[in-house]
């Protein structure tokens, strides 16, 4: 892992308080904020956490800027003490009639395009305007914090973090990872008991791989921990898996596949030992088998194509065909062998984020977890955990059974005032936690 940005690399660019994921491609790779166009080459072999300035490229008609890195964030000038030299008492006089900017706006973005920085643009402003000097000093604040984040005019690169990542899928869209605040994703990690030593479970059903890439995160580099990610779709999805760039050893560790082709895997191989050489129609269905069906079923999935053929080949097919087909696997057939493998060593935990019903996916991947492990559930609805509860509650078969949900304010802390966010999302989702009895 490198310490300075290159092409290639996941980009956390941050202006303000802003922040958005983009990926360095190439050298031409541009970033839009806002109505702003940026060139990211310049950025090139600089360490993360430089800070840029944007300086303006001469085309008409776009916003288009290159990047200076600064040598030092001190450059950046406090508009608080160069512009606040008087102050009113209160703003019980000022009446918001649209007409205390004596500049027109065309004027403005002709100085936007004169002025050098944005400090300047924000003088002019300030100067021009007949009721800044009458605003209390509270209210100055406000304006020049509302201005300086129009016209501000450095951003910084960040590397990438599940902290960042979390927080940008959530403000995008909190469905984006099914509803997974920040605050209860350390719940899940902390509940799960991921670490360093043992084999990992998990089951998410699409959070741009912000689970599976938490739960490699707490299990660390150049350990003997293992992840099992199962998943519904063809595809995994791992967008933050890619950008936290761990080591090549410690993504190896982490095995995406179907939920259901690795355990129709794990059960014809199973099934095999049992049975010899005999087809798999002609074998007995087990309870695991009727399990795997009905789980399919309820959650509306067809088996594979790839699924249908895994055995390689038929009743009267040549040896030498069979022999080439296992030479020649895929690599989803690679990594079904290798999920099958370490399911049969059974799993230290259990974690599953779905957006569908968990119970039957619970019931499928319960066999597979050792004794006295833990289980995680989440759920947006607190409704749907309460019936797994009662279910798993009659069946005896996970002791110590909880369900929880988080509640987070965060708080505007600042001198001589202090008070919640005005703005909050309402909940975390809902987990169900319980242990495996033996």
């Amino acid at each position: 892992m490198s310490d300075k940005i290159k092409v290639g690399d996941y980009l956390i660019i941050q202006r303000q308080k802003y922040t958005k994921l983009q990926k360095f491609n190439n050298l031409n790779t541009t970033v839009n904020l806002g109505k702003d166009l940026i060139e990211l080459r310049l950025a090139e072999n600089h360490p993360y956490f430089t800070t840029f300035h944007l300086v303006p490229k001469q085309e008409r008609g776009k916003r288009v800027y290159t990047l200076d890195a600064l040598s030092t964030p001190s450059e950046i000038r406090n508009l608080k003490e160069l512009l606040i030299k008087e102050s009113g008492n209160d703003n019980r006089n000022i009446i918001d009639d649209r007409q205390s900017q004596a500049l027109s706006t065309e004027e403005i973005l002709k100085l936007r395009e004169e002025c050098e920085s944005s400090s300047e643009v924000i003088g002019k402003l300030v100067e021009n305007s007949k009721s800044f000097a009458t605003k209390t000093e509270y209210s100055q604040e406000k304006y020049l914090k509302r201005k300086e984040k129009k016209y501000f005019e450095y951003i910084t690169i960040r590397r990438p973090s599940i902290r960042l990542l979390a927080d940008i899928y959530w403000r995008l869209d909190p469905e984006k990872v099914l509803g997974v605040r920040f605050d209860t994703l350390s719940q899940i990690i902390s509940y799960s008991g991921v670490c360093s030593v043992g084999n990992f479970l998990l089951y998410e059903s699409g959070t741009n791989g912000l689970l599976p890439a938490t739960m490699l995160n707490s299990i660390g580099a150049g350990t003997g921990g293992k992840l099992v990610h199962l998943h519904p779709g063809n595809v995994a999805q791992k967008q933050a898996l890619l950008a936290m760039d761990y080591p090549a050893e410690q993504q190896a560790r982490c095995v995406s596949v179907n939920i259901y082709s690795v355990l129709r895997h794990f059960y014809q191989e199973k099934a095999q030992l049992k049975e010899s050489e005999k087809p798999l129609e002609t074998i007995p269905a087990t309870e695991e088998t009727v399990g795997l069906e009905k789980m399919e079923e309820m959650n509306g999935t067809t088996k594979r194509k790839h699924d249908e053929t895994e055995n390689g080949k038929t009743d009267g097919e040549p040896e030498v065909k069979q022999l080439k087909l296992e030479k020649d696997k895929q690599s989803w057939e690679l990594e079904n062998e290798t999920a099958a493998g370490i399911m049969g060593e059974k799993f230290d935990s259990l974690v599953i984020v779905a957006k569908e019903h968990p119970y039957s996916i619970l019931k499928a991947l319960l066999p597979f977890v050792k004794p006295s492990r833990p289980v995680v559930i989440f759920s947006t609805c607190r409704e749907i955990l309460t019936e797994c509860y009662v279910d798993m509650k009659s069946e005896a078969a996970i002791t110590y059974l909880r369900v929880t949900s988080n509640w987070m304010r965060q708080y505007q802390i600042l001198p001589n005032r202090t008070h919640p966010d005005v703005t909050m999302s309402g909940s975390g989702g809902y987990l169900l936690t319980g242990y495996t009895i033996g």
